[in-house]
């Protein structure tokens, strides 16, 4: 079972408390964007094995939403950060490469 941390209020649960959304850090494509990156924007979505990052939201306490980075195979998670982080933090980067020295790096 997943143990998240909402870094909004600080609670620390299980992922029941929780809701999943989407993938974190999504390029939104914008009017005057093109049919195809439109459909890639709703439809394709990555579904790697390992290292992953995602939106979440604390359902059942304050109800925003945040994001983690997590490990799909092992269910670790490397932490959390508020939603509105453009890229994921340096020491979460860091904390994944030591566990992870062959992970590339966020996309």
């Amino acid at each position: 079972m997943l143990m998240l941390t909402c870094p909004c209020c600080g609670v620390t649960a299980e992922e029941t408390e929780f809701a999943p959304g989407c993938e974190a850090h999504l390029k939104r494509s914008g009017a005057g964007s093109s049919n195809e990156d439109f459909e890639a924007y709703m439809f394709n979505r990555k579904n790697p094995r390992g290292v992953h990052f995602e939106r979440w939201r604390h359902a059942y306490g304050c109800g925003k939403w945040f994001l983690a980075a997590r490990d799909t195979m092992t269910l670790e998670v490397f932490g959390t950060y508020p939603a509105q982080t453009a890229a994921p933090p340096a020491e979460i980067v860091a904390k994944i490469k030591e566990k992870r020295p062959q992970w590339e790096g966020y996309e």
